[in-house]
């Protein structure tokens, strides 16, 4: 999942610390994220979906197909 919200942030031209700021999310959490160490909830992936101006379903695309 970490490897499709790259893929959505990177498309829409921001970085972690912006996602982060605008999502009210810790950083620390993307790190968290990509080490595999937590998944984001539901909740979290909604903040940033809107932050991104997508759908929480992106982000389970890769996650249906693995």
């Amino acid at each position: 999942m970490y490897g499709k919200y790259c893929e959505l942030r990177d498309k829409s031209g921001l970085n972690d610390y912006q996602v982060a700021k605008e999502s009210g999310i810790y950083q620390s959490t993307f790190t968290d994220w990509k080490t595999g160490r937590s998944k984001p909830g539901v909740e979290k992936l909604a903040k940033i979906a809107k932050v991104l101006g997508c759908q929480i379903e992106d982000f389970l695309e890769d996650e249906e197909t693995e």
